[in-house]
């Protein structure tokens, strides 16, 4: 039995800084890992064997572990010699080294092995099992007794199992068996018996089944056995794959009918939350993941229905881990079907209200951030197969055996542990953007970074390369659920611009590197097409302004929906359906883009995309689906292109129910189109460029939890379908709306696409440098950078400017200079730096004290007080002065009356964001 201590969490809103946080936040606890998770996913250097683990246990520090193996060698790369071990081997819980005691596992014939270890209750004996004729040549039959002290088979201890010994558990003073037996010492015993721990004499715990026992274990107040294996029927009670009995009579007590008939028991557990099951089955219906049943009635209080085959549960402090090949937790609503994963960790009770009953079923307790990985390995490609908690010097180990050959993708067979402390794994940078659509306000957003033993984390936030961070933000991300976070900037200025960096730390105080830099510039008026997407209530929103991969930045108003993209569609595709926008470039072939997130959708919804393109092998452009980058088995809400450029919109809802455009209605001519699909009330209907092209009285579609995929997914079965899933052509502004759209809002959507939107110019210097009048006679046109101060020793700063000429129809609205101070101590500065004009010649290379150019006298802008720390600041220009000199070269000059210098960074400087640049704003007249 393994005991459990009740769950902690904390929910906690985490706040620092200006502006406002996105969302609901957890905060991390004062521990080296993310409670209630009580291992690092760090692997430890473990001595490992030639074979496979099947069975372990532990006492005092020391860890046994027995299998099919012949040899144990050091951990990869370290030093020493390989050392027989005989199907078992004891290790130091610490260190992870073999100790002194050595126990071979024979038999005459064939190979032996060991399937079941477990300790007494006063850890001075070991009880082996399996398929063995004798213990260091002592002569035993599948069962044996050691004594821990000498490391010595007890010779006293002999009961005679004529097969294979599946399963121990042991009591004070009784010992249960399952295997493939059917006679214990002579006497009839199928499949299960008890034994008196001390002298191996049989019990009259009669528990016959009719198929081979795999699992066994004590309830804590040692009262009922709990059986579990292939069998059917238990003392000719109907009872399959697991039943309770008395323990001291093998009476049946409870047997069960809700285990599909191809799914096994594979393991039983147990502590004071409850008793859990790990199943493994195979064929269609099978059942492969685990249950958790009470202790007080024995009735089922949930069960997880991940695919993968579990092996082994392990309740500890109130988690239970799991060894398995999990690769489709789709009735968990978490991964769907794909990579494997071996090692995973679930509260042993639901926290908060239980999760509503699925086919009759309550669904598990949802994963925990611990998730080392593994592979399949050797014989049967099974992964982990048993584990095991040990405790040495305070600090707490757990130990996995089984099949794997890699653990955390390095060289480690059969044999891994991580501790209790020691966390040294770093979250992924995470992936950031940011954007504004109207003054006052700028949205930084991220991909939630993965930590394998920390899933809530802190994002900090850093502006304009400051070294202190602007926010702080916590977030919750498991490796296959990376919702986006995001922080609002309200402090920001119209006309200026901003950049962003944000790392990720875990509890421990492991930091990612810095994100990539990321910009943008706040508009000096709202923009009218992404603020009514908003202001309508998407609750996903792609806009396709993203600059690296994989990830798609979520502009909604919760901003928790971002995407992932599949195989590299091209990125910043010019021009894109709405002004100031880009657009994503489709291959045809291989490329979408899928939500980071499993939802499920109701009856009520909007889809609404821009798409261009000159295809006749059509394709889909929105849809929802129940996996990710494979085909969906599960797939609607459709908008999709035939060959011809006929544009459907349908859902399923035991049938395909759709609208499309008319015969002659094409859209693959190149241009852009907007199209939108609602259900609601009254139906689904399509509207395409703001008018509506049919309605079906569909009110209702099948419910399953799944991804929205843009570019390509499933079209198997669906009307006219077009000769490629995937969609070859550009697509922007994708939005999803919990709503049915009106027609009026759809129109309005489309015609405001239209509207002129404010056009942002990033002009950067052609020539800067700067005059000291210490120097007199010294030019600095290649330093890396530039100083202004009034007087003591006078510097002054000249920066050249190619300005662009308006755009037709627009005009300046706004103007600033962006210069970023250096990193050396004192580059900020007390006084007020004013920008004027320069209205005399000069060069990088020839100007000096001596021949420095006339300054205007008017300023066009100045800042006071720049703080020390390298960061970037924004001087906000006269617009007016400026406008008349657009389309020309021009010159400004930085200048003070104060002794405390300012030091900027030059054209000439690497560091990021250092570059002097004029902001232009030009918007409608």
């Amino acid at each position: 039995m393994r005991r459990s201590r009740g769950l902690t969490a904390a929910l906690v809103l985490s706040l620092a800084g200006a502006g406002t946080g996105i969302g609901l936040v957890l905060m991390p606890q004062a521990s080296a890992i993310t409670p209630p998770v009580a291992f690092t996913a760090d692997e430890l250097p473990t001595w490992q064997p030639n074979g496979i683990v099947w069975a372990m246990a532990q006492a005092n520090g020391t860890v046994f572990a027995g299998g099919t193996f012949s040899a144990v060698r050091p951990p990869e790369g370290a030093a020493g010699a390989e050392q027989d071990a005989v199907n078992f081997v004891a290790l130091d819980a610490a260190t992870g080294n073999p100790t002194s005691c050595k126990l071979a596992f024979t038999i005459g014939d064939g190979s032996a092995t060991v399937r079941a270890l477990v300790v007494s209750k006063d850890k001075k004996t070991l009880y082996a099992a399996g398929s063995f004729g004798a213990v260091n040549g002592t002569p035993v039959s599948s069962l044996a007794a050691i004594d821990i002290a000498s490391c010595t088979p007890k010779a006293s201890f002999h009961p005679s199992f004529p097969a294979t010994v599946r399963a121990l558990a042991v009591t004070d003073d009784t010992l249960y068996a399952g295997g493939d037996f059917n006679t214990v010492d002579g006497q009839t015993r199928e499949r299960f018996a008890a034994v008196d721990a001390s002298t191996g004499a049989l019990k009259p715990f009669v528990a016959n089944v009719d198929e081979p026992g795999r699992a066994v274990e004590v309830t804590p107040d040692g009262k009922n056995v709990l059986l579990g294996g292939d069998f059917f029927t238990v003392n000719n009670s109907n009872s399959h794959a697991l039943a309770v009995v008395n323990a001291t009579t093998g009476a049946v007590t409870k047997t069960y009918s809700n285990i599909p008939s191809n799914s096994v028991v594979k393991d039983i557990s147990t502590d004071d939350t409850g008793f859990y099951t790990g199943h493994e089955g195979s064929g269609g219906g099978v059942f492969d993941g685990r249950i958790g049943l009470r202790l007080s009635d024995f009735t089922e209080k949930w069960r997880d229905r991940c695919l993968g085959a579990t092996q082994y549960v392990l309740p500890y402090e109130g988690v239970l881990y799991s060894s398995s090949h999990a690769h489709d937790c789709s009735t968990e609503l978490e991964f769907p079907d794909g990579k494997r994963n071996f090692l995973l960790a679930q509260p042993t009770n639901h926290e908060g209200a239980a999760p509503a009953p699925v086919d009759g079923f309550v669904r598990g307790p949802g994963k925990l951030g611990w998730h080392p990985t593994a592979n399949d390995g050797l014989g049967e490609g099974i992964g982990p197969r048993v584990m095991s908690v040990a405790e040495k010097n305070d600090v707490k180990y757990m130990w996995v055996g089984g099949e794997f050959t890699l653990i955390n993708g390095k060289a480690q067979q059969g044999l891994t542990r991580f501790a209790s402390t020691g966390d040294v794994g770093a979250p992924t940078t995470p992936v950031a953007s940011a954007s504004s659509v109207k003054p006052g306000e700028a949205q930084v957003r991220w991909r939630t970074s993965y930590d394998a033993d920390d899933s809530k984390l802190t994002y900090r936030i850093y502006r304009n390369g400051s070294a202190t961070p602007a926010a702080t933000v916590t977030a919750s991300s498991l490796e296959w659920e990376r919702p986006q976070a995001s922080w609002n900037d309200t402090t920001v200025k119209a006309g200026q611009s901003y950049t962003y960096r944000v790392t990720a730390t875990d509890a421990a105080g492991n930091t990612s590197a810095l994100s990539a830099t990321t910009s943008v510039t706040v508009p000096t008026s709202v923009q009218s097409y992404p603020n009514q997407v908003r202001t309508d209530g998407a609750d996903l929103y792609w806009r396709y302004d993203d600059a690296v991969s994989p990830y798609v930045a979520d502009s909604s108003v919760s901003g928790n929906r971002s995407g992932i993209q599949v195989n590299a569609p091209a990125l910043k595709q010019s021009p894109g359906a709405v002004s100031g926008s880009t657009a994503m470039g489709f291959n045809g072939t291989s490329q979408q883009v899928h939500s980071d997130r499993r939802q499920s959708v109701g009856n009520t919804f909007t889809i609404e995309t821009w798409f261009k393109t000159n295809t006749t092998r059509g394709g889909k452009l929105v849809g929802f689906g129940n996996n990710t980058t494979r085909n969906s088995g599960s797939h609607d809400r459709h908008i999709y292109m035939t060959n011809t450029g006929r544009l459907v919109f349908g859902v399923y809802n035991g049938s395909a129910r759709t609208v499309s455009t008319g015969l002659f209605e094409t859209y693959n001519d190149n241009k852009w189109h907007h199209v939108v699909g609602t259900q609601g009330p009254g139906g689904i209907t399509l509207y395409v460029d703001g008018q509506n092209k049919g309605t079906l009285n569909a009110t209702s579609n099948t419910t399953y939890a799944g991804y929205w995929h843009v570019g390509g997914d499933n079209l198997s079965g669906w009307p006219t379908r077009p000769t490629s899933n995937f969609f070859a052509g550009q697509i922007d502004e994708t939005a999803v709306y919990p709503s049915a759209l009106t027609q009026a809002q759809v129109k309005n959507h489309f015609d405001l696409a239209k509207a002129p939107t404010d056009t942002v110019s990033a002009v950067k210097t052609t020539e800067d440098t700067y005059i000291n009048q210490g120097a007199p006679s010294t030019a600095y046109g290649t330093s890396t950078s530039l100083a202004v101060r009034g007087s003591g020793s006078l510097y002054e700063s000249y920066l050249r400017f190619n300005l662009p000429a308006a755009p037709a129809g627009q005009v300046l609205k706004s103007a600033s200079l962006q210069i970023k101070t250096t990193t050396q101590t004192g580059a900020g500065t007390a006084d007020t730096v004013k920008v004027v004009p320069v209205s005399g010649t000069w060069t990088g290379a020839g100007t000096t004290f001596n021949t420095k150019p006339t300054l205007g006298t008017t300023p066009l802008g100045s800042i006071t007080g720049v703080p020390d720390g390298s960061a970037v600041h924004n001087v906000e220009l006269d617009t007016t002065a400026l406008s008349a000199v657009l389309g020309s070269s021009y010159s400004l000059g930085l200048t003070s009356t104060g002794t405390d210098p300012l030091w900027i960074w030059s054209a000439e400087a690497t560091a990021a964001e250092g570059t002097p640049q004029l902001v232009l704003t030009f918007g409608a007249k």
